[in-house]
């Protein structure tokens, strides 16, 4: 998305990262969702980036949003910084305290349980470390799948009528999730086993805030082929 014209300096946002990753999408996700206009730079190799050390001199990472001239880091920060920024558009987090720390708990434990076990099974040494991974992916889906009928409510999405907080923090890594299951033949969202996930991965992915910003999963496929250079891609 490109900035719109007479956009005042203070309000210019530009987001830095590369489309493979799932946090940035976390971010495009989030400021469509807001209707915010900014400018998108992809940068190709971000551990030489000049501006990702600029901007992220701690951990050096993206994304990194930059609202005039402020940075700010980290996905589900971001997240919470975009929310309480820009009031356009359905709020990202619930509006109710508990509901709201709810919403950060289970997007911490996605990016500490569920990331780390798909990467698990990618970089498995063996096949023992390879089931070990898989058998821990298949506990996280179990767990939002619970999470999903409680936080849904019988609607949509887990942040109810429209996406939210968790939606944007799992529907991130349903693309790394869809290249581990074309690879290893295991169905992690399952139509018996996760009804709640199944039918909501259709909707989130055909929501106007995701859709045009969704990697592609061929092109996902040859990524991982390349980044982990395994046996299951």
């Amino acid at each position: 998305m490109g900035l719109m014209n007479g956009v005042n300096n203070d309000e210019y946002v530009r987001l830095l990262g590369a489309w493979p990753s799932p946090f940035v999408l976390r971010t495009r996700i989030a400021l469509n969702l807001k209707r915010v206009p900014y400018e998108y730079l992809e940068e190709e190799d971000t551990l030489n980036s000049e501006s990702v050390l600029n901007y992220n001199p701690v951990y050096k990472q993206i994304p990194i949003l930059i609202h005039g001239n402020k940075p700010i880091r980290e996905s589900l920060n971001i997240l919470m910084y975009v929310d309480e920024t820009w009031l356009s558009g359905p709020p990202i987090l619930p509006s109710d305290p508990f509901d709201r720390a709810v919403a950060r708990f289970w997007d911490v434990y996605i990016d500490e349980h569920c990331f780390t076990s798909i990467n698990g099974v990618a970089v498995a040494k063996d096949e023992e470390e390879r089931k070990t991974a898989i058998a821990k992916l298949e506990q996280c889906m179990g767990l939002l799948e619970e999470t999903f009928q409680e936080c849904s409510k019988g609607r949509g999405f887990f942040g109810g009528d429209n996406i939210g907080f968790i939606d944007i923090g799992f529907g991130s890594m349903l693309g790394p999730l869809k290249v581990l299951e074309k690879f290893t033949g295991v169905k992690f969202i399952h139509p018996e086993n996760t009804p709640g996930l199944f039918h909501w991965t259709d909707r989130f992915y055909a929501h106007e805030a995701v859709k045009p910003v969704m990697p592609d999963i061929e092109k996902l496929v040859e990524f991982a082929r390349l980044k982990f250079n395994t046996s299951i891609f």
